[in-house]
């Protein structure tokens, strides 16, 4: 319930922002801008983050309010485990990724993700998931957001941490460590080592 009335929030801020984006009547932009406020109070208490910074997180000028992108770079290595990095921010476990950076094409965010998150080197292949993040049973975020998972292939076997990671390793599907549950849940995982196996052939989405 929680996360339900969170992403409700989400959608009127989202709606009040198109709505000042577009209306060019006063009383409109009046009436707009007073959800923007209320829809600001209402997160501020579900989460105990004062305005001011939640602002700076969702605050956009460029108009119509779509969703971020987040890419996750999906990588096996010969003895079919799987490439996880371990955060600083919450010293959890999950796939080399993130927001998706302008300029770079999805393939080439994972490619820069792999390098500068776990010092190794790959080549995308394939998509496997589109993923809406709010259909996922994650925890609830500011941002509405896609996530988008790509298989590579692993290039060398060199590996190190960057500025965002204090470890990196190889992990079986039985034996995974505690997981950064905002960038990804045991059932992705689960899901990609689907995939890897062959019992999954198709991209999924939504």
């Amino acid at each position: 319930m929680h996360n339900f009335i969170f992403e409700k929030i989400k959608r009127i801020q989202a709606l009040a922002e198109i709505g000042l984006e577009f209306s060019q009547n006063t009383f409109d932009r009046e009436r707009y801008n007073e959800l923007h406020e209320i829809s600001l109070q209402m997160m501020k208490q579900i989460t105990d983050v004062p305005v001011e910074k939640i602002v700076l997180v969702i605050q956009d000028k460029n108009g119509y309010k779509t969703p971020k992108v987040d890419v996750r770079a999906v990588v096996f290595n010969e003895t079919g485990e799987i490439l996880l990095i371990q955060e600083k921010a919450d010293n959890c476990w999950a796939m080399p990724g993130g927001w998706a950076d302008v300029g770079y094409s999805p393939s080439e965010v994972a490619v820069k993700e792999c390098f500068e998150e776990a010092g190794i080197k790959v080549k995308t292949t394939r998509l496997l998931a589109v993923l809406d993040k709010q259909k996922q049973n994650m925890p609830p975020a500011f941002e509405y957001v896609y996530k988008i998972f790509l298989l590579c292939k692993q290039l060398d076997n060199n590996t190190s941490t960057g500025s965002e990671t204090s470890d990196v390793g190889w992990f079986n599907e039985h034996e995974l460590p505690e997981l950064s549950t905002p960038r990804n849940t045991a059932d992705q995982i689960k899901l990609m080592f689907q995939y890897h196996r062959g019992e999954k052939t198709e991209s999924c989405f939504d």
